[in-house]
């Protein structure tokens, strides 16, 4: 069976490292990635290989299970494994899954490793949902609302309050009236994905909402910009000015 998960187990004592190998032989969906032998060396391997989560001793040599995780930015879910039963409560403030006493049995073990596994297959599904939830392989599928990931919030946007969209890189910013929004989207995206008698492409750069047009200005030969009823001005291309032609007829 193949793997799906990551470990990487950290302790100072070499019978426990392989107490702990050999327990998770019951769980061939979890890969042993290293061993160390010590905090300075979990934080190097950790950093190289990011698992999925770690056995962490608490007491070792030099470093300190403890002073190790402070030292790593984004440290990896927890197991503490340990002989001392006075470390429980701040293990549980750095958001252990869970804290096994040595010496512990195999169904005390086990009770560990199935709480932090659905614990990351609930998490590892949250995030398949909402990428699919994002995303849309069906060109011809429109529409409604655009999704914003913030940090932990998610924006739900309705159309009817986008009034621009405008490429920025690999990214574009959705500008509504009350503020604009960075997403990892491209402007062909939302060109195939939005519907065209609301929305028009009028420069590579630019898709603008319609209904925020105001006028549009010959500059000079073939040369064209939109006003916007807020007064942003924008350049129109040559196929842009077409679809506008199009769009207004």
């Amino acid at each position: 069976m193949k793997s799906n998960f990551s470990s990487i187990i950290i302790d100072d004592e070499q019978l426990a490292r392989q107490l702990v190998k050999k327990y998770l032989e019951d769980f061939p969906e979890v890969e042993v990635i290293a061993e160390c032998e010590n905090g300075f060396e979990g934080i190097k391997v950790i950093q190289e290989k990011k698992p999925d989560f770690i056995f962490l001793d608490i007491q070792m040599p030099k470093l300190s299970g403890f002073e190790m995780l402070e030292l790593l930015e984004n440290p990896p879910e927890i197991i503490f494994t340990t002989a001392y039963d006075q470390y429980a409560i701040k293990a549980f403030e750095l958001n252990a899954v869970d804290y096994l006493l040595k010496p512990f049995s195999f169904e005390r073990f086990k009770s560990a490793v199935t709480k932090i596994l659905e614990k990351m297959a609930n998490e590892k599904q949250r995030d398949v949902s909402y990428n699919v939830l994002l995303s849309s392989k069906n060109t011809d599928e429109k529409l409604d609302k655009i999704l914003i990931k913030d940090g932990s919030k998610i924006h739900v946007i309705p159309l009817e309050e986008v009034e621009l969209i405008e490429a920025q890189d690999d990214y574009v910013y959705v500008h509504t009236n009350a503020s604009k929004y960075l997403k990892q989207k491209t402007m062909k995206y939302f060109e195939e994905h939005l519907d065209q008698t609301n929305f028009v492409r009028i420069h590579r750069s630019f898709i603008v909402a319609s209904k925020t047009i105001k006028q549009i200005d010959l500059l000079e030969k073939e040369s064209y910009q939109v006003t916007l009823h807020n007064g942003k001005k924008l350049p129109v291309s040559k196929t842009g000015y077409q679809k506008l032609k199009e769009l207004f007829k």
